[in-house]
């Protein structure tokens, strides 16, 4: 049971991170992309670096969950610290897996033309600066969200009481 928390967290994680972040939905083309379509979109993978970014910031918050997971028993926290390195393994072997269903997302909603445009902006003086501040920006994000998450809660707690 333990084993299958882990996974859930895993998968949430896996299913939070990618390049694609709040963005208002478009519903997909019906047609399949185009192999150009698709290998621009992989083009705008590699220019903005989503794939290190995933990377990075998968064990991130993993560290975030382990404290919602573990809850002060150290079996669970053995056992999560035995299975983290499992997990990045298997993030790892997936990778490809990951890109390829990111570039169907973007070729999906983008033109050919639009992706060019993209992975020039990632290459520009004012993309890679991007690229380089966006694990600093992730994290600090990150625990703006811890904040606010934290504060929502008290806000609960004080209209209803303990939980």
């Amino acid at each position: 049971m333990r084993y299958a928390t882990i996974a859930v967290f895993a998968a949430i994680a896996f299913s939070v991170i990618g390049p694609a972040r709040a963005q208002t939905p478009t519903a997909p083309s019906s047609s399949a992309p185009s192999a150009d379509a698709l290998a621009a979109a992989r083009d705008v993978i590699e220019a903005s670096g989503a794939a290190d970014n995933f990377k990075i910031a998968l064990p991130i918050i993993m560290q975030n969950l382990k404290k919602a997971v573990v809850q002060n028993r150290p079996e669970v926290e053995k056992k999560y610290d035995e299975l983290m390195p499992l997990l990045n393994q298997a993030a790892e072997r997936r990778m490809g897996d990951l890109i390829d269903a990111i570039a169907k997302i973007y070729a999906s909603n983008f033109s050919v033309g639009e992706l060019h445009d993209i992975a020039a902006f990632y290459r520009s003086p004012t993309g890679q600066k991007y690229r380089q501040r966006l694990p600093a920006l992730m994290q600090q994000s990150m625990a703006v969200g811890q904040q606010l998450g934290r504060s929502i809660a008290e806000d609960i707690q004080r209209i209803s009481g303990p939980l």
